[in-house]
């Protein structure tokens, strides 16, 4: 290889890590996709390549695809990376629009979006790749990829509603609901295509529908947890009586409904989370 073609690649080397992040949620897994790009490149004729730019972006655009795959039947979402805060009151984020895609793509949008309409959203509508470029990429049709980034886009970027309930106010009535048991409360606060992920130590159980979610009651002991902040959503940790987690859970709010739910059961994956203390902590120590 050129010192011409690796200078070219260290130049590209930032964005290209940023495009395979923001696709996986996970640093260590965007550093191994672009790491596997600069190899393949190593064993590339420089000739044949046109626009370097363009092939390494569709290297590392199906290098990350590969891995979302993967991971959909092996989930390992960096949920280290997952950032818990303590909700103590009114805060201006609990307003804010749902568009911080970023934020999202750590526990959210990772398991709310499959692999080829996260792979869409996410080239397109946060590094502007032609969807040209990105039909190559997935096999697709420039229509299918247009389609597939659209449908993403609705459901990480649709913005909370200029008036109506806040999203700690659906939030919680959605709580209340399924700590009493009351079905119709909970169908009212539910879009009626919601979507329920409950990553388990078994594996990732996914319900979809308001009455499947509300006729489920799998998170109904979240009720009693603590407020949080889960990636800038909001959210509830519930802990055992030792003290130990047992789940997060966050909610995308919308039109004044619930549209998504990602909750988090697995005592591994939960104990690499940084939680706050369970209510009554006494010097640090659950």
């Amino acid at each position: 290889m050129t010192d011409g073609l690796a200078s070219a690649f260290e130049a590209q080397r930032d964005r290209l890590r940023a495009v395979a992040h923001r696709v996986l949620g996970s640093h260590a897994d965007a550093e191994d996709v672009v790491q596997e790009a600069w190899l393949r490149l190593s064993r590339q004729d420089a000739a044949t390549i046109e626009n370097l730019d363009g092939w390494l972006t569709t290297v590392v655009g199906r290098l990350s695809l590969d891995a979302l795959r993967s991971r959909r039947s092996r989930p390992e979402a960096a949920y280290e990376e997952i950032v818990v805060t303590v909700d103590d009151g009114a805060s201006p984020a609990e307003d804010a629009e749902l568009a911080d895609s970023v934020g999202l793509a750590l526990l959210v949008v990772l398991e709310s979006l499959g692999p080829s309409e996260r792979l869409a959203f996410v080239l397109h509508d946060l590094f502007a790749v032609p969807f040209e470029e990105i039909a190559r990429i997935l096999g697709k049709s420039t229509a299918a990829a247009k389609m597939l980034a659209s449908r993403a886009r609705r459901k990480v970027r649709t913005p909370s509603p200029p008036a109506g309930p806040s999203q700690r106010e659906v939030v919680q009535a959605f709580l209340t609901a399924a700590r009493d048991g009351d079905f119709e409360g909970l169908l009212r606060v539910l879009d009626p295509e919601v979507r329920l992920t409950v990553d388990t130590p078994d594996g990732v159980v996914v319900v979809l529908g308001a009455t499947n979610v509300a006729a489920g009651a799998r998170i109904g002991a979240a009720a009693g947890g603590r407020a949080v902040f889960v990636g800038g959503l909001p959210g509830v940790v519930a802990w055992r009586e030792d003290g130990t987690p047992m789940s997060v859970v966050a909610f995308t709010v919308a039109g004044g409904r619930i549209v998504s739910i990602a909750s988090v059961a697995d005592p591994v994956k939960l104990a690499s989370m940084e939680l706050p203390e369970p209510p009554g902590t006494v010097g640090g120590a659950r």
